[in-house]
This record gives C-alpha cells, sequence and structure tokens, in this order.
C-alpha cells in the first residue's frame, strides 16, 4: 500500500472558537497530515442562518497554535479578494506556520453570501471561471518569486511584488473542483494539487479526464497531487451507533439532513471506503469533522483505520 496521507477538514461552521482552535490542535497531535477549513461567510450545510468563523483567521490562529501539520482552505473562494492579495495571505500564512501554508482556490458557489455581503457574483459560474482563469497565473506567478503584471477584464496588477517570499521553495497551489471542460483544465495547467469529491465513481471519471488535460498541455501527471474529500467521517464498534452519532452531528449542523454514502460506520467499513480511492492514486484523503468534532472518530481514523488499510 502507497503512503497515505490523511486529512482533517474542520467545519467552521456551528461552533465556537475554542471547540474549533482545539479540533486543529487534536488532528494535529494525532498526526494528520493536513488541516482545513472552509472559506465560506455563511454556513453551507444545514441552515444558513447560523454562525461560521472566517477562514483565514482560522488559519492564521491554527499555524501559532500546532507544529507539523499543513494547513490550508478547502478550498478559497477567488471573488472574495484580489488574487495579488490572496497570493499575499497565503505566502504570510507560510511564514507564520513555519512553512506549512497550501494556497488552495476555487471560483465560489455560493450566491446567498455574496448577496449578503455585497461581493461580485458575475452572470454565472462560466464568468466565474474565467475569472479564476485570469487569477491563477498572477497567484502562481507570485508564490514562484516572479513579478507578474496583468490586463484582464477583471484583475490587473503591475510587476507586483511578493516580498518577503514563502518559506517554501514551492508553496503548493491547490485547485478546488471537478468541471470537466474548464476546472480539471486549469489544474493540468496551473496546480500543484487537485481536490475533486462526490464519491468514488465521480473521482475515476474526473482522473481520466485530468489525464486527458494533462496530455494536451504537455504536464506531467505526476506533478500535480490528487486529493479527495471524503465526507463526514463517524468510527463507532457497530455500524448503528456510528449512524445514531453522526444524525446527531447534523442536526447539530443547522438540523441538516445526513449525508449519504459517507464513511460512517466500523473501522473495517471506513476503510473499505478509503481504499478504492488509494488505488486510482488518490493518496491524500480528507476527512471531513463537524463541530462537535468527535474525538473518537478523529483518533480512530489514525489508529484503527490506517493499519486496516496497510494490511489491504
Amino acid at each position: 500500500m502507497p503512503d497515505v496521507r490523511l486529512g482533517a477538514l474542520c467545519w467552521n461552521q456551528y461552533t465556537d472558537w475554542p471547540s474549533l482552535l482545539a479540533a486543529g490542535q487534536r488532528a494535529d497531535k494525532l498526526g494528520y497530515h493536513s488541516l482545513w477549513t472552509w472559506d465560506h461567510l455563511y454556513p453551507i450545510v444545514g441552515s444558513s442562518d447560523g454562525p461560521i468563523h472566517e477562514g483565514w483567521l482560522t488559519l492564521a490562529a491554527w499555524a501559532q497554535a500546532t507544529e507539523r501539520i499543513r494547513i490550508g482552505l478547502m478550498v478559497g473562494a477567488n471573488t472574495f479578494r484580489n488574487p495579488a492579495l490572496t497570493a499575499k495571505m497565503a505566502t504570510t500564512l507560510d511564514h507564520i506556520s513555519g512553512g506549512r501554508a497550501t494556497l488552495g482556490i476555487g471560483g465560489a458557489w455560493f450566491e446567498e453570501e455574496h448577496v449578503a455581503y455585497g461581493l461580485e457574483f458575475g452572470d454565472g459560474f462560466p464568468e466565474r471561471l474565467r475569472w479564476l482563469a485570469e487569477a491563477l497565473p498572477i497567484m502562481r506567478g507570485m508564490l514562484r518569486g516572479d513579478r507578474p503584471t496583468a490586463k484582464g477584464p477583471q484583475y490587473s496588477v503591475r510587476a507586483v511584488r511578493n516580498d518577503p517570499p514563502p518559506v517554501q521553495d514551492r508553496l503548493p497551489l491547490l485547485i478546488g473542483g471537478g468541471g470537466e471542460q474548464v476546472t480539471l483544465k486549469l489544474v493540468a495547467r496551473y496546480a500543484d494539487a487537485n481536490n475533486v469529491g462526490g464519491g468514488i465513481d465521480k473521482v475515476r471519471q474526473k482522473e481520466q479526464v485530468l489525464l486527458r488535460h494533462c496530455e494536451t498541455v504537455g504536464r506531467d501527471p505526476a506533478e500535480i497531487e490528487r486529493t479527495t474529500g471524503l465526507g463526514a467521517v463517524v468510527i463507532r464498534d457497530s455500524r448503528e451507533e456510528a449512524r445514531k452519532v453522526a444524525d446527531a452531528i447534523f442536526s447539530g449542523n443547522g438540523q441538516a439532513a445526513p449525508w449519504e454514502n459517507q464513511p460512517v460506520g466500523t473501522p473495517e467499513d471506513v476503510a473499505a471506503f478509503i481504499e478504492p480511492f488509494l488505488e486510482i492514486g488518490y493518496h491524500h484523503v480528507i476527512g471531513g469533522f463537524p463541530n462537535p468534532y468527535d474525538e473518537e472518530s478523529m483518533t480512530r481514523l489514525v489508529s484503527d483505520v490506517l493499519p486496516l488499510l496497510a494490511r489491504a
């Protein structure tokens, strides 16, 4: 079995700050490879009429409170910030964390929060993808030590400096989304990592599309780290107990209806859920942990499930 890298996506909605801070610290101590939260201004699971903490400030606090875990947004909303500012923020996070930052970015999708906050949403997803395509070379150039200049319909920068540069020689740029015509083509052209979800059948399909785009643009697919979100992880000794815990967790997140096809069950169930992703080269798998950040599940994903994957 190849190296398995576990990520923890700790939801920043329907929670208090001490609990969210402690969840990130727990992931670090348990040995997770990566730690993520959302870049949203309203809750996106359950009722949107509830509390949520801002993503970048959450990352900065986690960076100070952890020691080894990688940190990023899953994924940043390109519509929220100028791309040059985003690259500067990611670089500062890299310094705060001692070289553990990842810049996650995507086209954004949640109209309600954009309208409420007065943020430009565009006339549809195709336009937001055009904005993302403009933004990516600016961000990538700044992270690589260039001084990019761009004058596009949406973004203009002039020989913009990123000083000091990132601590990492290559601060990873991760693009989230599985759009087959545009997003995965942008992954092939610009990304150091991608993130797609929706279950194993969909991820298999997106992988084949990504490989075709890599061939078209002349990119070695091995240069792109594959990541996928597993959904909400709940692990117990019995499936019935795990389901009961999962239902309560979703209810506590804005009375959300429980998601289907999730890694909820015994350690053996969750290992079986993960194995197909590893078989197609998605070795960085990211479990979702909503408030109350179930300590048993976070712990057993490392202590019980990882050994089963190693023996598979």
